[in-house]
């Protein structure tokens, strides 16, 4: 994250920068709700700041903020604008306002809905963007879109060369709004205009592998997703070991993400995070599977509550972490309701892992790297563990 007094702004359009930097979110008291995290989903990478860990996280006075978005309302002018410049005046990488409307689609997100056209992106060995995977029914089915094919462009912006996060960002939108999007297959190119509608998520899902191996997908920390993770943990054959996949997982509320973790500890330390000086802690439920062999994979998409979840595995010497270094987004944002209606998120504190590692600007790097084949180096690993093949 920047040092302080950085005023500069982001330079990624607006609509990306909230993509790509909706994270780690305490549930702390709106009166509309819980705090939030979560427009990128489950394929998107991307490589974080790296900043020195430990410095003091850029805050932002709340009342500022407030009092531009009373003052620009007052005068006509629009109140989320002021009060975003403010928070991008003061240096706070991670801050962000949302007007009503765009709170309310933050909220539908945490309760496994979104706005797009029914595909999932990912980046294929040859650096290029492509669909892993489409959504029965969706947009993109109907007009045809299939797994595999290559992702060009969106809405005339060239996709080579950006992050998958931006990439996803940019699908995104409201309901009813068309977007066009650049394919090629078999050497073939063509472009289709896709209207965005509202579709759920499947934030967790589960498969089994060859021999004896579960794999655990989480997608993002969406309401009851700690509770899907515990089931399917409690559910898995006797002797399974359990692939915990992260990748991609942008994060979301931090109570699921606890209570995911809490799937794989007895109780004990979670995490602790310091907020406006305050030190605080989060702790695993009791009667976790302590025995069962556990993999985690994690990459350069795993952010905020998802490196919540893996640093206290890794710490707690609960799973071997395998992929590459995962973002490294460690701060804490308050919500907090302006004048108008509009709603700034302020980054508050930092949060820490069972060792005290303070992973912001930073990431986890696994036990085991590995950039190209994790998966499959994955199950080996699992399989050395007593399970999978």
């Amino acid at each position: 994250m920047p040092g302080p007094g950085r005023a500069s702004r982001d330079p990624r359009p607006r609509s990306v920068r909230r993509g790509a930097s909706l994270t780690l979110v305490f549930f702390l008291v709106l009166a509309t709700a819980a705090a939030t995290n979560a427009l990128p989903r489950e394929e998107e990478t991307g490589t974080g700041p790296r900043a020195a860990a430990g410095k003091a996280p850029v805050t932002v006075d709340a009342d500022a903020v407030a009092r531009a978005a009373a003052e620009a309302a007052a005068e006509g002018h629009s109140g989320t604008e002021a009060a975003q410049a403010v928070v991008s005046r003061g240096g706070d990488r991670w801050g962000a306002v949302y007007d009503r409307q765009e709170y309310e689609n933050l909220q539908r997100d945490l309760d496994g809905e979104y706005t797009g056209v029914g595909l999932w992106a990912r980046r294929a060995d040859d650096g290029r963007v492509e669909v892993a995977r489409v959504r029965p029914g969706g947009p993109a089915a109907r007009a045809g879109v299939r797994a595999g094919d290559r992702l060009r462009a969106v809405d005339g912006h060239p996709v080579d060369g950006r992050p998958v996060t931006e990439v996803v960002a940019l699908l995104r939108g409201g309901e009813r709004t068309r977007v066009a999007v650049g394919l090629e297959r078999a050497g073939r190119s063509w472009t289709r205009t896709l209207t965005r509608t509202t579709l759920s998520t499947e934030s967790v899902t589960v498969r089994r592998l060859g021999g004896d191996t579960v794999m655990i997908k989480v997608a993002a920390f969406t309401r009851g997703s700690g509770d899907r993770v515990r089931r399917a943990v409690r559910e898995a054959p006797d002797g399974a070991g359990v692939l915990l996949d992260l990748r991609g997982n942008a994060g979301g509320l931090v109570t699921e993400a606890v209570a995911a973790a809490s799937a794989f500890l007895d109780g004990g330390l979670v995490a602790t995070y310091e907020m406006r000086g305050e030190e605080r802690a989060l702790y695993a439920e009791r009667g976790g599977d302590t025995r069962r062999p556990v993999v985690a994979l994690v990459d350069g998409g795993t952010m905020s509550a998802a490196e919540l979840v893996t640093g206290a595995l890794q710490d707690r010497g609960r799973a071997v972490t395998v992929g590459s270094r995962t973002f490294g987004k460690g701060s804490v944002q308050m919500p907090s309701a302006l004048p108008d209606g509009s709603v700034a998120e302020l980054t508050v504190g930092h949060y820490r892992t069972p060792a005290g590692r303070d992973l912001d600007g930073e990431g986890i790097t696994p036990d085991l790297p590995a950039a190209d084949g994790a998966e499959r180096r994955a199950r080996t690993v699992l399989g050395g563990l007593g399970a999978g093949s």
